[in-house]
């Protein structure tokens, strides 16, 4: 094992066991989150900074709002970040729950660093959603990333990379051979909802709305915010009206839910596809099963 992953859905631990393990194994975290990678994105993206305490994070606050973080960066991040782990003689610890970044790694996806195209970006934008849904479908017939297909901005970013990865001088990206162990938090669905609830609770009292407002008022445009999701949406409504404090509460909790049954169903997904993950039982103690089912083989 050169490579330990802790996956799982929101609110399911994924940090505090990939702290726990990190400190057991002397190893070293990389984030697979697609928003702690902001700066200023700190409750809404649950970075819990103060969890990590002596244990070395990457992938965290490593670029500004409004950068548009792509999964190449991602995984050209991943991979200076592992040879670094790998080269000090530590465990790198891989946690997130952002499936499409898990993935990529962990089936080696061929990607290639696509610019930003303006001359196609304009003969985008006029398009309705439907037609620039089919020419992304025809670039890539096995597309699977609902969020592409649904948010306009990330699907003309989509048909972008698609077609970038087409030019005949494009070169992938040298990702490192990887001999990883899975691990996946599991609770009981009525548990989840319940930590999910709590959790949204306590981030709206510690300041969830005053962040997304500073945000906003450092510059921040309402679209890009938008573009964030989930906490960042439904907040930035809120901030222009659009929402009650009540009807915040009420429909972003019922989002993150909805959120959280499709990771579940991309990590079902992942494990066809022929990704081996070990479950753990989240309720009882899975730092100790991870540790067990982790000795001896460290390579």
């Amino acid at each position: 094992m050169n490579l330990l992953v802790v996956l799982g859905p929101t609110a399911s631990g994924k940090t505090h066991l990939a702290v726990q393990a990190a400190r057991q194994l002397d190893g070293e975290i990389i984030s697979a989150d697609s928003r702690q990678v902001y700066r200023g994105l700190d409750i809404g993206s649950g970075k819990d900074l103060d969890e990590y305490g002596e244990i070395p994070y990457h992938l965290i606050d490593v670029v500004d709002p409004g950068y548009e973080f792509s999964l190449f960066d991602f995984a050209r991040s991943f991979c200076a970040a592992y040879r670094g782990i790998r080269g000090r003689n530590r465990l790198p610890i891989l946690a997130g729950g952002t499936g499409l970044y898990l993935d990529a790694v962990l089936r080696g996806y061929d990607l290639v660093a696509v610019s930003l195209n303006r001359a196609l970006r304009a003969q985008l934008d006029p398009l309705p959603l439907e037609e620039l849904q089919a020419r992304l479908r025809g670039l890539r017939p096995g597309q699977h990333n609902i969020t592409d297909l649904a948010d306009r901005s990330r699907l003309i970013r989509a048909i972008e990379i698609a077609e970038g990865e087409q030019q005949p001088d494009s070169q992938p990206l040298s990702l490192p051979e990887l001999s990883p162990r899975v691990f996946g938090l599991r609770w009981p669905r009525e548990l989840l909802r319940q930590r999910i609830t709590a959790r949204l609770r306590q981030r709206l009292e510690h300041g969830l709305v005053e962040e997304v407002a500073g945000l906003h008022a450092a510059g921040v445009p309402w679209q890009t915010l938008d573009y964030y999701g989930l906490e960042y949406r439904f907040v930035a409504e809120h901030l222009q009206g659009r929402l009650n404090r009540n009807d915040l509460f009420q429909k972003l909790n019922s989002a993150i839910h909805q959120f959280a049954k499709r990771q579940e169903t991309w990590f079902r997904r992942m494990e066809r596809q022929g990704i081996v993950i070990h479950w753990l039982d989240a309720a009882d103690d899975p730092g100790a099963e991870l540790l067990a089912a982790c000795r001896d083989r460290r390579g």
